[in-house]
């Protein structure tokens, strides 16, 4: 069985877009994410942008079940040190 592009409807052809998109959209942005958080300790962050890269479709999930809150925001870290006395 072979698809024929050019004799699928636009819906079908959007939604398989989406499907083969969607899982690839997810890895990506777990890598962003992590790779825009502070960890500790500050290996982590290699840990989790590895663990996404080396495991594509399942990587990504593994970060949004376990990762994705273990990492501050870079803008709230460096502003806390700017407010703390010196």
């Amino acid at each position: 069985m072979t698809i024929n592009l050019a004799d699928m409807p636009a819906w079908q052809m959007g939604l398989y877009a989406l499907v083969l998109l969607l899982p690839q959209m997810i890895n990506l942005w777990a890598i962003w994410h992590a790779f825009n958080r502070l960890f500790n300790p500050p290996h982590e962050r290699l840990i989790w942008v590895g663990v996404a890269v080396f495991l594509p479709v399942i990587g990504g999930l593994i970060y949004l079940i376990f990762g994705m809150k273990r990492g501050k925001k870079l803008e709230d870290v460096t502003a806390s040190q700017d407010r703390s006395p010196e």
